[in-house]
């Protein structure tokens, strides 16, 4: 599987490290009076859907980026690469 690098192209799928779900950069408020369940959901509960998903990756033999790869789960065929960085800003959280 290639991944298309936002910055530095196709890229075989080696040189990354798959991380789990995109929805890991959402972390919750540690000061929120619902802390321990929104954590305890965060760390432990996941979908594991069919089709496509966000998923997070980290370009270990590479930039040392971390990337939200968006990818059907039943064909692997990858629909978008964005730097993660990119992602957190659209989402108003800070980097």
């Amino acid at each position: 599987m290639m991944i298309n690098h936002p910055l530095l192209g196709l890229r075989d799928a080696a040189e990354f490290v798959y991380l789990g779900d995109a929805s890991l950069i959402n972390r919750p408020d540690r000061d929120a009076p619902d802390a321990a369940a929104a954590f305890y959901e965060y760390l432990h509960l996941r979908d594991n859907p069919a089709g496509t998903h966000r998923e997070l990756w980290y370009h270990e033999q590479g930039d040392r980026s971390w990337l939200v790869v968006t990818r059907n789960t039943l064909t692997h065929d990858i629909e978008s690469v964005e730097l993660a960085s990119d992602v957190a800003r659209q989402q108003g959280r800070d980097v």
